[in-house]
């Protein structure tokens, strides 16, 4: 718990919480040649993957696995890869052996790996231990990067009291200041409906 605090006051710190995405992400730092990882790897809605998604159901698992593996072996710091390489061996029943990966893909900010190692540990999905307040972290780190899943899942995530007593912000000012970014992302009706009942249920609150 001192932990989330301190994360928490670092960031309390450093944004003002009437904003939404305040933090980018710098891809530049990380190889962006496309691998044969990325062919056969890349989350459809990760926004920083370098080649088009690939559906779990059509993910060829072991050659995957292969590629992503010498891709790592390759270019160990880069987050994209280890995001990558944790969620084919997530899929294929190997949840321990993605862990290590996800941990760097986290460590690196990679906000699909915030997103999505947040929301497993929220669960407990896939060997990654279930741990709420860490869960907020990452997804509420997710939202700060602008990652869509994140400006919609924390605030939905919030009201519906799963973060309770947790020490990531909670103020309703940048719950829908999160939704109004997440609404700027898209045109979609389903998407919009959905951050439409939320900012409905969040102005309820007042």
């Amino acid at each position: 718990m001192i932990r989330y605090a301190i994360i928490t006051s670092l960031v309390i710190a450093s944004i003002d919480l009437g904003n939404a995405a305040t933090l980018k992400f710098d891809a530049s730092r990380y190889s962006q040649a496309v691998t044969g990882c990325d062919r056969l790897t890349a989350h459809p809605d990760d926004p920083l993957r370098v080649a088009p998604g690939v559906e779990r159901s059509d993910i060829d698992l072991p050659a995957a696995i292969e590629a992503c593996e010498l891709a790592v072996s390759r270019d160990p710091s880069n987050p994209r890869l280890r995001y990558q390489l944790g969620r084919v061996y997530g899929y294929s029943g190997q949840g321990e052996k993605g862990v290590p990966h996800r941990e760097a893909a986290v460590a690196a900010d990679y906000p699909q790996a915030l997103f999505v190692i947040g929301y497993l540990h929220l669960e407990g999905l896939n060997k990654a231990r279930k741990d709420v307040c860490r869960a907020a972290e990452l997804v509420h780190r997710s939202a700060l990067f602008g990652r869509f899943a994140g400006l919609v899942g924390y605030p939905m995530w919030v009201m519906q009291g799963r973060f309770e007593g947790c020490p990531t912000p909670q103020d309703p000012q940048q719950l829908r200041a999160f939704l109004d970014e997440a609404s700027a992302q898209t045109s979609d009706f389903y998407k919009q409906s959905l951050i439409g009942e939320l900012r409905s249920k969040l102005a309820a609150l007042k």
